[in-house]
C-alpha cells in the first residue's frame, strides 16, 4: 500500500514542484473509481445538497477545526496548496512557487489573478495579515497553535502560565505581528520558522492558513462571520443554524477546483438515518458516511449499487480521557477501560466491518505508522482489565459523551456495554444535542468522563496526528494532556530536516503518548459514502469529504 512521503530537503533552492513531489503522498490506493475531479460538465446550472452537521464555531478559518465547518471552508477558501483527493499528494493552488534552501526560511510567490468574492485581488498581505490574526492570543482561535512553527509565535500568543484550565489568564500579546512573516511585494512573502520543518508545504494547505480579505480587518469577526468572503470556488449565500448553509458558484474563480454545478446546500441533520432516507429518495445528493442500519448485512450495497463511493481514509477514532477529572488521572483506570473494549466484536457486528480495530494514535497509511503501537492496552482482555480495575478504587460510573447523530451512538453504547460487562462498573452513554454542543463541552474542559475524539488528516503527515492531539496546548488536545518529554520529542521531530530521523522522533513521541492513554484508540474507518442518482459522478476524498470539483449533475 502506498504511504505518504515527507520531504528531506538538501542544500540549494527547491521549487514547490520539487518539494511537493516528495512531501505530499497520502494513504492507501484509493478504491473510489466512480469519478475523477472535473470529470465532465453535466448541468452547469444544477443544484446539489449534501449531508452536514451543525458547525462547532463561527467558522472563521482559524476557528474551523471540526468536520461540520470543513464542508463550508473547503468551498469558500482556496489555500496556498491543495491536496489530490485520492491520496493527499500536494499541488500548487494559490501559490505559484514555494522555495527554500534550508527548510527554515520559505519564500512564497502567489499566482496573479486570484480574487476574493468581493472582487478584490488576493495579495501576499492577505495571507500574512490572516495568519497574524489567527495566531494572536487575544483572538482566541481554536487553531492558533497551527501557527506555532512560525518565528514570533510565542510573542503574539504568550503561554498560559497554568494551562488552559488554570485560574490564571495568559498575558496579553506584546506584538500584533509575528517576526517570521514578511511581505516582500504584492505577490510575495517570506516565512521564517523556528527551525527546519519539512512538513511545512503540506501544513499550509489546512483551513487556518486561508487568506482573509481587507474587509475582514475593518469589521468585527462576528459580523464578518455572518457573511464571510473567501477566495474559493464557492461563495457564501446564507446560514440558518441547525437548518442549512448555502453556497453558490463563484464565476471569477481562477483556480484548479472549479465546480461543474451552480448551488450547494449543506443540510444539517440530527441523524444519519433521516439523511439516508432522503438520499434513497434522491432528496439528498451526497453522504460521506452511512448509518449503522444501512451497513448491517451490507444493506447499503443493495440499496445503492454503483452509487456507493469508497475511499481509503487517513483517520482515527478514539476516546479522550479528561486529565482534569481526578477519577481518570490513574493510568490503571484508563488502561483497564481500554482493555475492556471489545474492538473486534464492535467493528464486526455494530459497525458491520466498515471499521477495523485501532492499535495506536497513528493510522495505517501514514508514513511512520507502526503496527501494535498501543500494545496490550488496546487488546481486549476482560480478565486482565478487571484485575487492573480492582486495584484503582474507582468510585462512581464511567461515562462516554458524544453527539448521537452521524452513527456515533450505537458503537459507543456497545463500548459502554463492553466496559460494564468486563469491569462490573456502570457505564452510561451521554448524548449531546448535536456536534456543536458536544464540542463546546470539550473545548470548555467540561467533560466529566470519556469523550469521543475522532481525527481525520488535515494533511497527510504523522505530525498532524500528534502535534494537535497530544502536544501541550494542541488545538485538538481534548484530554488536556501534557507531558514535557512528549513535547520535547515533537519539537525535535518538527525541526529535524532529515526525513528518517524526524519520523523516528515522531514514533517515539507516539509510543510514549499512547502508553499513557490520554486518548484511547478505538477503531479506524473504511471510507464508504454514497451519491444520489442525480449525480453522475462524485468523489469521496482521503479526508472523508466530497471533492466538489468532481461532481457532475445530470
Amino acid at each position: 500500500m502506498r504511504k505518504p512521503r515527507l520531504v528531506a530537503l538538501t542544500a540549494g533552492p527547491l521549487t514547490l514542484a520539487l518539494v511537493l513531489s516528495a512531501c505530499g503522498g497520502g494513504g492507501n490506493t484509493n478504491t473510489n473509481t466512480s469519478t475523477a475531479p472535473n470529470a465532465g460538465s453535466g448541468n452547469p446550472n444544477g443544484a446539489i445538497s449534501i449531508y452536514g452537521t451543525e458547525p462547532e464555531t463561527n467558522m472563521l478559518p482559524a476557528n474551523a477545526t471540526d468536520a461540520g465547518s470543513a464542508k463550508m471552508q473547503e468551498g469558500l477558501y482556496s489555500k496556498l496548496v491543495g491536496f489530490k483527493p485520492e491520496d493527499g499528494t500536494t499541488y500548487n493552488e494559490v501559490a505559484d512557487s514555494i522555495t527554500t534552501t534550508d527548510s527554515k526560511v520559505w519564500t512564497i510567490k502567489l499566482k496573479k489573478g486570484f480574487k476574493f468574492h468581493d472582487g478584490t485581488e488576493v495579495k501576499a498581505k492577505n495571507f500574512v495579515d490572516a495568519w497574524n490574526w489567527g495566531a494572536n492570543g487575544k483572538n482566541s482561535q481554536l487553531a492558533a497553535s497551527f501557527f506555532s512553527d512560525i518565528q514570533g509565535y510565542n510573542e503574539i500568543h504568550p503561554k498560559d502560565p497554568d494551562g488552559a484550565d488554570g485560574p490564571q489568564k495568559a498575558p496579553d500579546p506584546t506584538v500584533d505581528k509575528m517576526s517570521g512573516l514578511k511581505v516582500i511585494d504584492d505577490l510575495t512573502f517570506e516565512v521564517t520558522l523556528n527551525g527546519p520543518f519539512s512538513v511545512f508545504p503540506s501544513k499550509i494547505g489546512y483551513h487556518p492558513f486561508s487568506p482573509l480579505p481587507d474587509k475582514f480587518f475593518t469589521m468585527s469577526p462576528d459580523e464578518f462571520a455572518k457573511n464571510p468572503i473567501g477566495n474559493g470556488p464557492l461563495k457564501f449565500v446564507s446560514r440558518t443554524p441547525n437548518v442549512d448553509i448555502k453556497l453558490t458558484r463563484f464565476d471569477d474563480y481562477s483556480g484548479a477546483k472549479k465546480v461543474n454545478f451552480k448551488d450547494l446546500t449543506i443540510r444539517i441533520y440530527s441523524s444519519q438515518e433521516a439523511a439516508y432516507k432522503d438520499l434513497l429518495s434522491d432528496n439528498l445528493d451526497f453522504m460521506e458516511a452511512l448509518p449503522p442500519s444501512a451497513k448491517a448485512g451490507g444493506k447499503f450495497e443493495k440499496d445503492l449499487g454503483d452509487q456507493v463511493l469508497r475511499a481509503n481514509l487517513l483517520s482515527i477514532s478514539a476516546l479522550a480521557v479528561p486529565t482534569y477529572v481526578p477519577a481518570y488521572q490513574n493510568l490503571n483506570v484508563r488502561k483497564a477501560i481500554s482493555m475492556a473494549i471489545n474492538r473486534e466484536q464492535i467493528t464486526k457486528t455494530v459497525l458491520n466491518n466498515t471499521y477495523v480495530p485501532a492499535d495506536g494514535l497513528v493510522p495505517e497509511g501514514i508514513e511512520g505508522y507502526e503496527k501494535g503501537q498501543c500494545g496490550e492496552a488496546c487488546v481486549y482482555d476482560p480478565a486482565k482489565a478487571k484485575a487492573l480495575w480492582d486495584t484503582t478504587g474507582f468510585q462512581g460510573k464511567v461515562t462516554i459523551m458524544s453527539n448521537a447523530d452521524g452513527g456515533r451512538k450505537e458503537p459507543l453504547e456497545a463500548a459502554c456495554n463492553s466496559i460494564k460487562n468486563a469491569l462490573g462498573v456502570e457505564c452510561e452513554f451521554l448524548p449531546a444535542t448535536n456536534f456543536g454542543q458536544f464540542r463546546q463541552v470539550v473545548n470548555s474542559s467540561k467533560l466529566t468522563g470519556l469523550g469521543r475524539s475522532d481525527w481525520s488528516a488535515d494533511y497527510p503527515s504523522i505530525e498532524n496526528f500528534l502535534v494537535p492531539i497530544v502536544k501541550t496546548g494542541g488545538s485538538s488536545n481534548d484530554a488536556r494532556y501534557s507531558n514535557a518529554e512528549v513535547d520535547r520529542l515533537l519539537n525535535e521531530a518538527s525541526t529535524t530536516a532529515d526525513k528518517a530521523a524526524s519520523i523516528k522522533l515522531y514514533q517515539q513521541a507516539a509510543k510514549l503518548a499512547v502508553s499513557e492513554l490520554p486518548k484511547i484508540p478505538t477503531w479506524v474507518e473504511k471510507g464508504i459514502g454514497a451519491r444520489s442518482k442525480k449525480l453522475t459522478a462524485a468523489q469521496l476524498n482521503f479526508r472523508r469529504q466530497l471533492e466538489y470539483s468532481s461532481v457532475v449533475v445530470k
